[in-house]
């Protein structure tokens, strides 16, 4: 049976503005962050050594993206929805392969303190 986790968090931004925010995060959160002319970023990660591409759609809130790590790789389905002057990011963590249950589960806390920060960022982004 697939685990799966969905966080969701609101942030004080318009839903423009936060997906912008967002495409413009890694280096904030990771300071080594390099794009290449694929879109893809690398960094150092928790992990190790990290990649991350977007497959978004600003139009539609899509922001899904693949994070790929030495442990893991991860396909996560990633929207910001609209609520006014603030915006929903939702995203759904499905536990890879390579994870084990408890694995997943450190992976999902880690992350969570991660969304926390991003939310921060995202906020004080003017």
């Amino acid at each position: 049976m697939t685990r799966s986790r969905t966080i969701s968090i609101i942030v004080k931004k318009k839903t423009g503005e936060a997906f912008d925010a967002i495409l413009e995060i890694p280096p904030k959160l990771m300071p080594d962050a390099k794009m290449n002319d694929d879109g893809w970023w690398f960094f150092t990660g928790p992990h190790g050594k990290s990649r991350l591409k977007f497959n978004e759609n600003k139009s539609l809130g899509i922001l899904d993206h693949l994070y790929i790590d030495e442990n893991s790789s991860w396909d996560v389905p990633m929207r910001v929805v609209s609520s006014g002057d603030f915006s929903e990011i939702i995203m759904t963590l499905n536990k890879p392969d390579e994870l084990n249950d408890d694995q997943f589960e450190q992976r999902v806390a880690e992350i969570g303190e991660m969304i926390i920060t991003m939310k921060n960022i995202i906020e004080s982004n003017s």
